[in-house]
């Protein structure tokens, strides 16, 4: 999100930023497979048991085309955009907030939460247990060891805030 649309709140997820256009969008197919294997996993029925098993193997389909490791039961807010999806790493005690955005060869490390509105730029690495505000900023190959606040934006090895939103 951009500085303007700050006001927006960080707990409102925009769906629209994860319908499918076109054909073609790794991404967007893992989230859906990740989205709907939750979603059938949560019912009861025999039916349900089936169709969580084949939104599993969409999902192993999906993280093996983007070589990504975000599990099924991973808990992230909506509205998550995955531009270019290679290699991303997130694990399993993580939790991501709505809207955010991650780029390629992202790994997040560890019980790490991270807030709404967050962009992780590519190839950063972020190592908790750790608390990423709502609306900060994470540059580009940064490792991000410590906390960072809201609004913030992070660079460097070991990253440190060079910018502090109002």
């Amino acid at each position: 999100m951009t500085q303007q649309n700050n006001h927006i709140s960080a707990t409102e997820p925009d769906w629209t930023r994860e319908e499918i256009g076109h054909f073609w969008a790794p991404g967007l197919k893992l989230l859906r497979s990740i989205r709907r294997y939750q979603s059938w996993r949560a019912r009861k029925g025999v039916f349900a048991r089936i169709a969580a098993k084949y939104w599993a193997v969409v999902h192993w389909f999906w993280s093996l085309v983007t070589q990504s490791e975000i599990h099924a039961h991973q808990k992230i807010g909506g509205g998550l955009r995955l531009p270019h999806p290679t290699g991303i790493i997130i694990h399993p005690e993580a939790s991501i907030g709505p809207n955010c955005m991650i780029f390629h060869q992202v790994t997040v490390s560890g019980a790490v939460q991270v807030g709404g509105h967050v962009d992780i730029g590519a190839g950063a690495k972020i190592l908790g247990p750790l608390t990423i505000g709502d609306h900060a900023k994470i540059g580009a190959n940064a490792v991000v060891l410590s906390d960072v606040p809201a609004g913030a934006t992070v660079v460097g090895v070991p990253a440190k805030v060079v910018k502090q939103q109002a």
